[in-house]
């Protein structure tokens, strides 16, 4: 497909690693990040030359050369380890993708074409803290490998289970897991800002339409086809009775409204 008539055509083919970097690159703070990083860097290049000709002597005396970021502070739980320079100082890039969770260089949000592995590498995520023992959404479970899963697997589910009803009772909200929340999800429409990410609209297809033909019609669960755009619509068949699913007759379509 012509990516002129489909920006997005390149979704199609993007690895984990690349879709993440979809959604960092549309972060206004990382956005906001980048554009104070590559103001600096350019100044220090502009004083201390760029590779192979810089001279690093100098830069590395430089205290621009080092995070953080003009008016930010240090990082309270950098991601993965932290390189190092002149006094256990960290290297500005290097501040950068501690602080959004990547190695390599820096990478600039407007860039068109996606990263490959070979500039970008995501760090692991930082360790969290254990719950405390008293924790009501701690539950240790224990097994032995050298007795049958089977039922051991069966006794956690129902462990889980019980404490999920015990923190209800408690009045503390339980723990949202796929068979609770499958229902709703699947007739749920969230429009989300291309830019940001940000959520624009829900909308709930399982309800009543008044169609075009008179037909009275019902939204359900969204599956077979998902959601289609064509220039200025979106297209959405709500209904698909197979697999337990909740069954509906409608296609919605949807467009932008026109501004005075």
């Amino acid at each position: 497909m012509d990516p002129q008539q489909d920006p997005y055509a390149y979704c199609s083919s993007l690895t984990r690693d690349q879709w993440a970097w979809e959604f960092l690159r549309r972060n206004p703070e990382y956005r906001a990040d980048y554009r104070r990083f590559i103001r600096l860097w350019h100044t220090l290049e502009a004083e201390y030359g760029a590779p192979p000709q810089r001279d690093f002597a100098r830069w590395k005396r430089d205290p621009r050369a080092y995070g953080p970021l003009p008016g930010e502070k240090e990082l309270d739980s950098p991601s993965g380890e932290l390189c190092l320079g002149e006094d256990d100082r960290v290297l500005i890039e290097c501040w950068m993708g501690a602080k959004w969770g990547f190695y390599k260089f820096p990478l600039d949000p407007e860039r068109p074409d996606p990263p490959t592995s070979a500039e970008l590498a995501w760090r692991p995520p930082p360790a969290t803290a254990p719950r405390a023992v008293n924790d009501p959404y701690r539950v240790d479970i224990a097994f032995d490998l050298s007795l049958p899963l089977p039922p051991q697997l069966e006794s956690a589910k129902i462990r889980l289970v019980s404490r999920a009803a015990e923190l209800r009772r408690a009045g503390l909200p339980a723990p949202m897991h796929v068979s609770s929340q499958h229902v709703r999800w699947t007739h749920m429409l969230r429009l989300l800002d291309a830019e940001t990410g940000r959520e624009l609209r829900v909308i709930d297809t399982k309800q009543g339409f008044a169609a075009s033909n008179g037909v009275a019609g019902h939204g359900g669960a969204i599956d077979v086809s998902g959601a289609i755009v064509s220039d200025d619509q979106l297209f959405v068949l709500s209904g698909y009775g197979m697999f337990g699913q909740m069954p509906g007759n409608v296609l919605l379509v949807y467009g932008i409204q026109n501004q005075p």
